[in-house]
């Protein structure tokens, strides 16, 4: 059984900082790429950073200049750091992995279970 577990949600001024974590456990082979999704209530949800496994990145331009996502391939982790945070950030994150598991080496899309961010203007 593989699981992404998810933390650091939580309440935030705007203009301030949090930092998502979301480790991925179990029989594991590799891990491809990692990603954040958001989705806020009556939306759908919306990529909002993603990273390959060589550290290569990609943003929503709604985040680009003040979010940063980064993992640690060793720990099978990755972080989402939010600052100068925004009431219109407001939404439940999730985390997406591409998984090799082992000792299969079949490819699943993972998703966790969800932290839920919330920026108050």
């Amino acid at each position: 059984q593989v699981q992404l577990v998810e933390s650091g949600g939580g309440l935030v001024q705007a203009g301030g900082s949090l930092r998502l974590s979301c480790a991925a456990s179990g029989s594991i082979f590799n891990i491809n790429s990692m990603a954040w999704y958001r989705q806020a209530p009556g939306k759908q949800r919306e990529l909002v950073a993603s990273i390959t496994s060589g550290g290569s990145t990609n943003y929503a331009d709604s985040v680009k200049g003040r979010f940063t996502i980064s993992r640690d391939n060793a720990k099978n982790t990755v972080f989402l750091q939010m600052n100068s945070a925004k009431p219109e950030d407001t939404a439940v994150y999730y985390c997406n992995a591409d998984v090799i598991r082992a000792p299969t080496f079949f490819l699943y899309a993972l998703w966790g279970q969800g932290t839920q961010v919330t920026v108050s203007s």
